[in-house]
């Protein structure tokens, strides 16, 4: 897997390997199904070798005995040999094949020898021929003990004589006669300790076999024939269910795996966004980031879920497939698999692909779900000015360019399984063909039973490739997707000094000195050179006309932004140099756009103090008249605030909201145009409970309605990103012409 291309979906694995038990389980339960997939089908071997009435269950095991213990192969006649001839083939035991390093081929044997007597079942005076069904027996049963006597008949090609001789075939290397001690070398010791454990596995793996069949009688009648099908299903229904299991057991724990790991990513991200600039926020949209956490987290998961899944599970069951073709025939296999490079430089192309198509698509997808929480939260508005059409038209051209992205991808993954059932059909043909000469040409030994088998298993190991065809094109998608969470989780935090400290509550004064900002994107400032002094205590009022910095110098405050230049100090020390948090733990706001939560209405005003009582809550509900309409309620503090704030009038949620920062008792309190939506009874009641809130503490209030700001301490005219003017009401009034006609403005249309 190329580490560049695939960066951020690895960085999912932080979250995978804590749960490593999992993970052994996961790789345990798919290495099971492997095998036991392969045992599965090797069975159909045996199976088809007793229903085509090659050989019987007992003589396969024999030979596959002769094979793993001697390193023996010996020829099985058809119905052919029989229909030759050659009377004599069904008494002697030719060899085909002699392994290498075996112990057969230590003691000499060579191809086409021919054993005619072996154990007890000897050729002699009285006994001039033995059935090589006994041979073979006598051969097998041999291979826990130490050895057995065999009678060899050999043909000389240069004088065509003929020799018999008699030979001692042990079972094991250290038998042979002259066998010489281990050698000392630590590598060499190493090879041959590995070497015997496996010959010993596979003697011990075997005999096992033998004695599992052991109540099956050996002679051939047509009724015992079927004994040995009913028991070789039985097998395969047993191995076949424990399988199933398994990989039940895989899914479920891979599937749990990532469940915990997402769940765990996007709690992270989502910590993460708390601790973002606001600035972010106004800059890239709410809407992206949700799809972000949302919905490309899952796109992760299903990367992971595939690799601990299918792509965990297919390769070894295709890997234990290709050794059993390899049993069969090393040559065949190696010829099916002659397209594989092929195979892996397409998959990488592909991958390419479907990861440049997923990230537009994704975007795209991010548009789709601003565009209906825009309309959604809009939806009054489009409808009394019936623009519903060009919202469907908007919406339509946004839908289109995520279909025609979501269909490119579409294109991607479905030409990847015909490609790959192309490429498969090209190595099963050429390995089909070659099998096939085989079998009909008389250079190579290979039986139908044997090539049919072979065919299962690569066909087979072809299809679990196909399956895993897609593997790469679903990584590429979750990288994808991965680069955009990721994007987020490595999105910096809001700035805090590493020696940043707690501030103490405001005693004194906030200075403003020279105060210049731009927001990110524009070039002209918004702020250029503000300077005001504050006193503790003090109501001031800012004012100035749409665009000049009122609300942009307040959020400089609570270090929702951070000036390009100048300072903001309380009581003489810089809010830059303090903690986040102790500076905004003095701090109440209640803004124009009404921010509720869905949940209760005492939770939405205990949101302002972490530790608020039942008594808290109602004392600001009492002071903001909150409680005159939430008292009356059915379920009174308890009643839910909907998600879209339905039930309550924009004024009664607006004096939820105060009451929330009277209950937080700040000693900054900001009003930026709070008394937007309130009716002008509950504005009066509001200004006289205000009055008294106000008292001994710091307050910004930022209101087009100069009824809240006529009675302010002092009155900061803003105009174009300066301070015009200072001053109280009488002052203004006779010397800022703009506040003058700001304030006949609102007066006029009052």
């Amino acid at each position: 897997m190329d580490e560049n291309k695939t960066q951020s979906f690895r960085r999912i694995f932080k979250y995978v390997w804590p749960q490593w038990p999992r993970l052994v389980l996961v790789v345990f339960a798919a290495v099971l199904v492997a095998i036991l997939f392969t045992l599965s089908f090797m069975t159909i071997g045996p199976l088809l070798k007793v229903m085509m009435d090659e050989e019987g269950m007992h003589g396969w095991i024999d030979r596959k005995t002769c094979d793993w213990v001697y390193g023996l192969d010996f020829y099985v006649p058809d119905r052919t040999d029989f229909h030759s001839g050659n009377d004599d083939i069904s008494y002697y035991l030719r060899v085909t094949n002699v392994e290498e390093k075996s112990i057969a081929e230590r003691l000499g044997f060579k191809v086409d020898d021919q054993i005619i007597g072996a154990g007890q079942s000897r050729v002699t005076d009285d006994v001039g021929r033995i059935p090589s069904t006994k041979l073979l027996e006598e051969l097998a049963v041999a291979a826990d003990k130490e050895g057995v006597t065999v009678q060899v008949k050999r043909f000389d090609e240069v004088d065509g004589s003929i020799d018999i001789r008699g030979v001692e075939l042990v079972t094991k290397l250290s038998f042979l006669p002259g066998a010489k001690e281990a050698d000392d070398s630590f590598l060499k010791e190493t090879k041959e300790g590995l070497e015997q454990g496996v010959n010993e596995f596979r003697i011990n793996f075997i005999l096992g076999v033998q004695d599992a069949i052991s109540f099956m009688p050996r002679n051939e009648a047509k009724a015992n024939r079927a004994r040995s099908v009913y028991f070789i299903i039985g097998v395969m229904a047993v191995v076949t269910t424990i399988r199933c299991f398994a990989t039940f057991w895989q899914k479920y724990m891979a599937e749990k795996i990532v469940q915990i790991s997402i769940a765990h990513l996007r709690e992270e991200a989502f910590s993460h966004v708390m601790n973002m600039p606001v600035g972010f926020f106004s800059s890239e949209g709410t809407s992206d980031t949700m799809s972000r956490i949302l919905g490309d987290t899952a796109t992760t998961g299903k990367g992971v879920k595939i690799l601990l899944g299918k792509a965990l599970r297919e390769p070894l069951k295709a890997l234990g497939t290709l050794c059993g073709a390899m049993i069969i025939s090393t040559k065949l296999t190696l010829i099916f698999l002659g397209l594989a490079p092929v195979t892996v430089v397409l998959l990488a192309l592909l991958g390419k692909k479907i990861k440049k198509a997923t990230s537009r698509s994704l975007i795209s997808s991010a548009l789709m779900l601003g565009k209906i929480q825009d309309v959604m939260r809009a939806l009054r508005v489009v409808k009394v000015y019936n623009r519903q059409g060009r919202e469907s038209d908007d919406y339509h051209q946004i839908n289109q360019q995520f279909l025609r992205r979501v269909l490119r991808v579409a294109k991607v993954e479905a030409a990847t399984g015909p490609i790959m059932d192309v490429l498969g059909m090209i190595a099963g043909s050429a390995a089909l063909s070659v099998g096939v000469y085989w079998i009909f040409g008389e250079s190579v030994d290979m039986k139908p039973s044997n090539f049919f088998l072979l065919l299962v298993l690569l066909g087979t190991t072809a299809e679990s490739i196909r399956k895993v065809s897609d593997v790469w094109n679903k990584i590429q998608s979750s990288n994808a997707a991965a680069e955009r969470v990721f994007a987020v989780v490595d999105a910096p935090s809001e700035y805090e000094r590493s020696n940043a400290v707690g501030i103490d509550a405001l005693k004194d004064t906030i200075d403003f000195k020279d105060i210049v900002f731009t927001y990110p994107g524009n070039e002209q400032p918004t702020l250029n050179g503000v300077t005001l002094s504050v006193k503790a205590g003090q109501t001031i009022a800012v004012v100035g006309p749409n665009g000049s910095g009122k609300t942009t110098l307040i959020n400089l405050i609570p270090r929702f932004y951070d000036a390009d230049s100048g300072s903001i100090k309380i009581d003489g020390r810089d809010i830059c140099g303090a903690t986040l948090k102790s500076l905004r733990d003095q701090i109440g706001m209640v803004t124009q756009n009404v921010v509720t939560f869905n949940d209760t209405v005492a939770a939405n005003i205990a949101y302002g103090k972490e530790d608020a009582t039942h008594e808290e809550v109602v004392a600001a509900a009492k002071s903001s008249y909150a409680h005159e309409f939430i008292e009356p309620l059915p379920d009174g503090y308890e009643t839910m605030i909907g998600e879209h704030s339905s039930g309550f009038s924009g004024g009664q949620l607006q004096r939820i909201v105060i009451a929330r920062a009277i209950v937080r008792n700040p000693a900054i309190l900001i009003f930026d145009e709070a008394m937007s939506q309130i009716d002008a009874d509950s504005e009066a009641k509001i200004n006289k409970a205000l009055s008294g809130l106000m008292k001994g503490r710091t307050c910004f209030v930022i209101a087009h309605r100069f009824s809240t700001v006529v009675s302010a301490d002092s009155i900061v005219v803003m105009d174009a990103g300066r301070v015009a003017a200072q001053g109280t009401h009488s002052e203004l009034m006779e010397s800022c012409q703009l506040y003058r006609n700001l304030y006949e403005t609102q007066i006029v249309s009052s």
